[in-house]
């Protein structure tokens, strides 16, 4: 059998595979970048949008190898996978942030629903991931992550008159609570809030971040308009309760967010249900698959599903995030699932070409 015919024979095999997280065949993803045959062996080269695990690239493999294994006439079936995290082009007309490749706004139409919890750790889980990560508190009335994060102290002013990052848990962070004692009520009008935000984004210096999650203020009045026109955002996820109250207006942030041309990569739904620690029941306090109604009406992916469970809350309130404080328990599990699904989701927008990055390898 030729080279040519044994090719298409694996590249119509691996048509038929599907990559759980980007929710396409590998073909279609644009992730097989060659079949290579040769006299003794047959090389599968894979190179994936976002930073896939070694525990997931294995298990890829050996379905891959298991599926090509009767066509290989005894040939050695090598599979080799890499990642790169590609810059992916923002609203029409807004250029990129330097040392930003990729900014995701954390949304949510009501407030009192986990977002900035869910921002946090969600920064957290991507950095997990392996991917180089930061995050901006862009509720300027309300700065929650200073917080959340346990972090007292101000920013450094750089020689070139930036702000460094704050770093904590090696995540690069931002906030205008680093800036004002944490007792000032934030009286400014909206063209002041968008002034400050615009500062804080593009006079901080990030360093060479793969994503940028920006945790947004709640709602869709005038400021989350404005923030949203001026901010170059290459993805939104939208948080939200199962409640149906909530859901009113996550479906009015969406709406927002398409009028804009933005990028609805998928809904959170967070505090999804809750779950007895003395006797196991589950109950669901705020609703039941709100979520996923939503997720179907405006044609997104679900990315996950939090529980309602004291731990977020106290780990927020002591400074050391759920993931940090417990890397291997079930929530945490639950927080890398929804990163990879949200690295994966943008992975398949349209690129921006205009710079270039490392490829790295599994």
């Amino acid at each position: 059998m030729s080279s040519v015919v044994v090719s298409s024979i694996f590249e119509s095999t691996l048509s038929d595979i599907q990559d759980p997280y980007l929710g396409r065949d590998l073909m279609a993803a644009g992730v097989v970048k060659g079949v290579e045959v040769k006299d003794s062996e047959i090389i599968i080269s894979l190179r994936f949008g976002y930073r896939i695990s070694a525990e997931h690239s294995k298990k890829l493999s050996d379905i891959i190898i298991d599926r090509l294994l009767p066509h290989a006439n005894g040939k050695l079936i090598r599979i080799g996978i890499d990642w790169k995290i590609n810059t992916h082009l923002a609203q029409a007309g807004l250029k990129g942030i330097a040392g930003i490749r990729n900014i995701i706004a954390v949304a949510s139409g009501k407030g009192g629903v986990g977002k900035s919890t869910v921002a946090l750790n969600l920064a957290l889980s991507l950095q997990r991931e392996g991917a180089r990560v930061g995050i901006l508190d862009a509720d300027i009335y309300g700065p929650s992550q200073p917080l959340m994060l346990g972090i007292n102290e101000r920013p450094i002013l750089r020689e070139d008159k930036r702000l460094s990052p704050v770093l904590k848990y090696d995540l690069q962070t931002m906030s205008i609570g680093y800036l004002v004692d944490e007792a000032a009520a934030m009286i400014w009008r909206g063209p002041m809030v968008s002034s400050a935000l615009q500062q804080l984004l593009g006079e901080t210096a990030w360093d060479d971040l793969d994503y940028l999650i920006v945790d947004l203020p709640p709602g869709t009045g005038d400021i989350q308009l404005t923030l949203a026109q001026k901010i170059p955002v290459s993805g939104v996820v939208v948080v939200t309760t199962p409640q149906e109250m909530a859901l009113l207006d996550a479906r009015k942030a969406i709406v927002m967010f398409q009028k804009l041309d933005m990028a609805v990569l998928g809904v959170v739904e967070n505090m999804s249900a809750y779950r007895c620690t003395h006797c196991g029941h589950a109950e669901n306090i705020f609703g039941f698959e709100g979520g996923e109604k939503l997720s179907r009406q405006f044609g997104v992916p679900l990315l996950g599903r939090l529980p309602l469970d004291i731990r977020i809350r106290e780990q927020s309130d002591l400074g050391v995030p759920l993931v940090i404080n417990d890397p291997s328990g079930l929530i945490t599990t639950d927080y890398c699932e929804i990163a990879r699904r949200v690295s994966a989701a943008l992975s398949l927008r349209p690129r921006d070409y205009r710079l270039s990055f490392t490829t790295k390898s599994v």
